[in-house]
């Protein structure tokens, strides 16, 4: 019996014995113990290398302004075990992620015995299950990693979303891109309709495959649905969307080309949704996305100097990062802080960056997967690069003795990296 979250967390902490390991057998075995909880949700699932927390931000702001309870499920947590859980933008309360955990645990302690070790990730899935299932109206589950082995693709969803295809967690889902699409594309079902963003021709074709052989219908953006008429702001874009039969102004206060093809996606799914009925007021959708920001998407965190926090964490996030720098500070004195995992592909990442930066500190973070000194000591021969082993000095000096006014700051890096930072400026009182 756990009695507190102190006892949850090392619960959960004793866990990482086990690792990551991908399947499904061990979650559903689990699942069938509990009645399967993921067959009472309403669901739209979500998978993608990068997009899919932005995507699944638009569809909960346009649900949540049409009255409905909505469930997420994201990861990683930028706060601990319940950050993984939201409805409404609610954490879910420790009473009840304690409770859910003592009716889940004799399952798990019973499956330990029969050699059959639940991971971290695969109970915080269930937890998410058993949660939306007793108060969400409307659940949006974003996979954990790839889709076809992810814990997450249990869920037998309204909706099935792919943002994105590039190369990422490359250890365990291949080093090709055929081979991610193929992951990515595992969450696609039978009959369930699947909106997907921009890919390249040989993801596309992967995808294409999967759904005409699940007879699963399939809407591309810049086929069945698009945008047009971009206007970049100095916060946010402007831009109208389109489908068959709508044509919708949109305000974002989100800044990048990316945010507006996020944006579309997610627009698509609220659209089914309506014409599968829901009830949905597109005024109430438009004043949803003018307001809905995402903590650490290219997020402004504080004023004087200008700090920015982005979440890129592999070269195609970089890619999108640096061109929405370009298209948002072009004229400014920019610098960069960056804390990576040691699996990522950092001398691409790094080589991105470089033209872009008139300074470069890399840093290391307290993760196990995080780059260490070892590793980002043999880029500091770099002009421009420097190697601190202490982020929150370096952070520390660029609010306390930055003096240029065109000088603009951007940390940016693996989520886990970043949600340090934002906690510390919280803690701080920095964040604006």
């Amino acid at each position: 019996m756990l009695e507190n979250m102190d006892q949850v967390e090392a619960f959960f902490y004793n866990r990482k014995k086990y690792g990551i390991k991908p399947g499904l057998d061990r979650i559903k075995k689990l699942l069938n113990k509990l009645d399967n909880p993921q067959n009472k949700i309403k669901a739209i699932h979500i998978a993608g290398t990068n997009g899919k927390g932005s995507t699944l931000n638009y569809i909960k702001s346009a649900l949540i302004a049409n009255q409905y309870k909505v469930g997420v499920f994201t990861s990683p947590s930028m706060t601990g075990l319940t950050g993984h859980l939201f409805v409404n933008d609610q954490m879910i309360e420790e009473d009840f992620f304690i409770n859910i955990m003592n009716t889940i645990l004799p399952s798990i302690q019973q499956m330990d015995e029969q050699g059959f070790h639940v991971t971290e990730f695969e109970i915080i899935t269930v937890v998410a299950f058993i949660y939306f299932s007793k108060i969400a109206d409307i659940s949006l589950i974003e996979t954990g990693m790839g889709g076809l082995e992810d814990a997450t693709n249990c869920v037998n969803p309204m909706i099935s979303i792919i943002t994105s295809v590039s190369l990422d967690h490359t250890t365990y889902l291949g080093n090709k891109i055929e081979q991610i699409a193929t992951h990515k594309a595992g969450i696609i079902k039978s009959n369930i309709p699947v909106v997907i963003g921009k890919m390249q021709s040989s993801v596309e074709t992967i995808i294409l495959q999967e759904t005409r052989s699940k007879n699963a219908p399939l809407f591309k953006l810049g086929d069945e649905f698009t945008y047009s008429n971009i206007e970049v702001k100095q916060e946010g874009e402007n831009f109208i969307w389109h489908d068959e039969e709508t044509n919708l102004p949109v305000i974002l206060k989100m800044s990048g080309r990316h945010q507006v093809e996020n944006c579309s996606v997610a627009l698509k799914a609220v659209n089914m949704l309506r014409e599968q009925g829901y009830s949905i007021k597109w005024d109430a959708v438009q004043t949803a996305l003018r307001l809905a920001s995402i903590p650490g998407r290219f997020e402004p965190i504080y004023n004087d100097p200008t700090i920015i926090l982005d979440g890129a964490h592999n070269p195609a996030g970089i890619e999108t990062f640096l061109n929405t720098i370009s298209s948002h500070y072009q004229y400014a004195e920019k610098h960069l802080l960056f804390g990576v995992f040691k699996d990522k592909d950092l001398d691409q990442m790094i080589g991105q960056c470089i033209p872009h930066f008139k300074s470069i500190t890399l840093t290391s973070f307290e993760h196990e997967r995080s780059a260490g000194m070892d590793e980002l000591s043999k880029y500091s021969t770099r002009e421009n690069i420097q190697v601190v082993n202490d982020w929150e000095e370096q952070l520390s000096n660029i609010l306390n003795h930055s003096t240029d006014p065109n000088s603009v700051y951007f940390i940016t890096g693996s989520l886990n990296f970043i949600s340090q930072v934002r906690e510390k400026m919280r803690r701080d009182d920095y964040l604006r």
